[in-house]
């Protein structure tokens, strides 16, 4: 890697993703904590604070906490059934449990100095496979052999059907990969230019406004794009869940 000339101005906003051992200086193994098993951890118990503590005295006139956990429960609940089913309400807590968990971390990553593990494939992909291996395995559980009418467009003209097909095989395939990168993408690109604008602030000192301004400006956008990208990221997970548990309409 070339070195900055001595005085340049040198920003490298890629270094917030590198991981890096909790203890120590070593390699990292499959099994060393790391600054994202750290910031996961947090994201689970702040899913507890804010479903378990916060509910825990289930008052009719109810808390800010409860408040919140309320209406988190009654949209998702509302979401699923909507759009994947009445037959999909058994997979809510899933489907629950994944939209909290990939919105409080977006959320947690917005903390300066935090590691936004959503931002990071890996963990992005897992989730995403996930869901692809869940929707498949209880499609064909559900279905059988009918499972694979939702490749075969009956609707399009028969010459048309087989390519058709064709199609709608590579696309579900393509499913997690989609799934997961738009979820990473966008907050890593976020993160990345509101550090990129952080390093010009702190160069240009006095005259730093402009840029301070800039990174609020940014911060409210990534408030709004860490709720919307959970938000897609369960909407997609439902859709899918229908192709499952639904009828299909082809």
């Amino acid at each position: 890697m070339a070195t900055p000339a001595e005085g340049g101005f040198n920003i490298d906003p890629m270094s917030q993703y590198l991981l890096r051992p909790l203890f120590g200086d070593g390699a990292i193994l499959w099994y060393t904590p790391t600054n994202a098993t750290l910031w996961m951890g947090v994201t689970v118990l702040a899913t507890v604070a804010l479903l378990v503590l916060s509910t825990r005295r289930r008052a009719i006139v109810p808390s800010r906490g409860q408040s919140i956990a309320e209406l988190i429960y009654g949209f998702i609940h509302r979401m699923v059934e909507d759009v994947a089913g009445h037959e999909a309400l058994r997979f809510f807590p899933y489907v629950m449990t994944l939209f909290l968990f990939v919105f409080l971390s977006n959320l947690l990553g917005l903390i300066p100095t935090s590691f936004t593990s959503t931002a990071q494939i890996a963990v992005t992909a897992t989730l995403a496979l996930l869901v692809f291996f869940t929707v498949t395995l209880v499609g064909i559980a559900r279905k059988g052999v009918g499972f694979l009418g939702m490749f075969w467009v009956s609707s399009a003209p028969a010459a048309l059907r087989p390519i058709l097909a064709v199609i709608e095989v590579i696309s579900y395939f393509v499913r997690p990969l989609s799934h997961s990168v738009r979820l990473g993408g966008n907050l890593l690109a976020g993160h990345a230019v509101i550090k990129v604008i952080a390093g010009f602030a702190g160069a240009l000192g006095v005259g730093s406004v402009v840029p301070i301004m800039g990174i609020v400006g940014m911060y409210a956008l990534e408030v709004l794009v860490a709720t919307v990208q959970a938000y897609v990221f369960t909407i997609l997970t439902c859709v899918y869940l229908r192709d499952a548990v639904g009828e299909a309409h082809h």
